[in-house]
């Protein structure tokens, strides 16, 4: 026996740990899987189609994120008694106890920077800087109440798409691709679209997979250039060479997988493969040149920038061909009034402007395709803005800006089985408390999951010897907006 011993090399024993510690993740992987399909089959194909805990009304997920955190007091939440208090010194009342991320001494009060109108039969306050989302007001759900316990950007964008502000936690649209797979094995699961320039604060983050094997995570595409980087092979390789050398590292890591049974090996395997469809498959779908002169004039496209109209249209093409989730993040929402770019009556206006169009024509453009019954469309931020103006330093800012404001924020829901012409949930008259109808983020992803057939108390995932889920210990589907 100590001459066996004595044969094991330091490198092996880690190997042979590793194997091991492996062989238990994979274990932990099929013994949490539960969606019709045997575990092994799961492990080796985890794109593949499955079924939810009960039939969905929804198929798949557009989730627009204004990164940033637009005004609702200058969109959808109208208050003319705002209006009456412009410029007074803000109450003692609204400001003892409270945390703001900028806001310093006794700043003023800033009435609404735009003009209201309630739209269509149902009646809902949409501003006139969103014209063209105005006249599909009533596809809409209007959540008016929407809390959130995180005022910096980043926590907070976790927060709405991982259910938890610090890293680490899979993304909603890991775990949509988790629980459904793809209807389409040449396209990825969960695609990302960024438009505005830059990425959210949060990083790459609110979109990966987190604990979930990573073959969940988004793949972020362009609009402009290559629609993946790296996706196109360098000179002097042909698709029949790059397939070859794909079959020999797949081999390789066939093997690797027998011995270690490291359930990253049939990620990398997976991944591997389905870069080499998505050569051929992905150039496709992300070509809107193809697209009739009448659907470039109604999203208000330009083939070959990096826009959120183009994304719009994607994000439809995207769904159309299978994929289950799409995510467009458009940068630019922080208003604070530091500059003309952040004055809510400068630069939200021009944000409105760049998505106003595009956000409506993708209304229309799935209904008129039958495909907005199936496809849940969710638009909004990751907080709100403060009833009072933003005040550095003691003193204001040059511009009209609003701090970020937790208490209650609007986010909006169409299609997938939402009712159609509804607002839940009601502020005080300056818009700083919720009165009625408050919801949480966890409140908002249950229902999102509730509409694609998953219990959000049962869709879990084994990880550091405890259940994890993406509503955290809390969440309650909000019944009032279901159709």
């Amino acid at each position: 026996m100590n001459q066996n011993l004595k044969s094991v090399s330091r490198r092996h024993f880690l190997f042979e740990s590793a194997a091991g510690i492996g062989a238990a993740a994979l274990g932990s992987l099929l013994g949490s899987c539960s969606n019709g399909r045997s575990a092994l089959e799961m492990a080796i194909d985890p794109l593949s189609p499955r079924s939810p805990h009960f039939p969905g009304k929804a198929k798949s997920v557009i989730y627009l994120h204004m990164a940033g955190a637009p005004s609702q007091l200058e969109l959808f939440d109208f208050k003319p008694a705002l209006q009456k208090l412009h410029d007074k010194p803000c109450p003692p009342s609204l400001m003892e106890g409270k945390r703001f991320a900028f806001i310093r001494g006794t700043p003023k009060m800033l009435g609404p920077q735009a003009n209201f109108k309630q739209r269509g039969d149902s009646g809902a306050w949409v501003s006139d800087n969103l014209p063209h989302l105005a006249s599909v007001a009533d596809e809409f759900s209007f959540l008016k109440c929407v809390s959130t316990d995180q005022f910096n950007h980043a926590p907070a964008q976790l927060l709405v798409h991982s259910g938890s502000p610090r890293l680490g936690r899979p993304s909603m649209g890991s775990w949509v691709t988790y629980g459904l797979g793809t209807e389409n094995s040449n396209l990825p699961g969960f695609v990302v679209l960024t438009s505005g320039g830059k990425t959210p604060d949060a990083g790459k983050s609110v979109w990966g997979s987190g604990f979930l094997p990573s073959v969940y995570q988004g793949v972020q595409c362009r609009s402009q250039g290559e629609p993946v980087l790296y996706l196109n092979d360098p000179d002097g390789v042909s698709r029949d060479l790059k397939k070859k050398m794909i079959d020999a590292i797949n081999s390789v890591n066939q093997e690797d997988f027998k011995e270690s049974g490291d359930p990253e090996t049939l990620t990398r395997i997976h991944q591997y493969e389905l870069a080499y469809k998505m050569q051929i498959s992905v150039p496709e779908v992300m070509n809107i040149n193809n697209e009739p002169d009448y659907i470039h004039q109604l999203y208000g496209t330009s083939p070959g920038q990096a826009s959120f109209a183009n994304n719009c249209l994607l994000a439809r093409k995207m769904v159309e061909k299978g994929v289950r989730f799409v995510q467009l993040f458009d940068w630019g929402w922080d208003s604070h009034g530091t500059d003309e770019d952040g004055a809510v009556d400068i630069g939200l206006k021009n944000k409105c402007r760049e998505v106003d169009r595009a956000t409506s024509a993708l209304i229309l453009d799935l209904k008129q395709r039958g495909l907005l019954d199936q496809t849940l469309v969710v638009w909004g931020g990751e907080f709100g803005r403060t009833p009072m103006q933003e005040n550095r330093e003691n003193k204001n800012n040059p511009f009209l800006g609003r701090d970020h404001h937790v208490e209650a924020f609007t986010i909006l829901m169409a299609g997938g089985g939402i009712k159609r012409g509804v607002t839940y949930g009601e502020t005080d008259e300056i818009g700083y408390y919720p009165i009625s109808g408050k919801v949480s983020l966890h409140d908002v992803q249950a229902t999102i999951l509730n509409q694609l057939g998953f219990d959000h108390e049962k869709f879990t995932y084994q990880f550091q010897g405890r259940p994890f889920r993406l509503t955290d210990v809390g969440g309650k589907v909000i019944g009032e907006v279901i159709a």
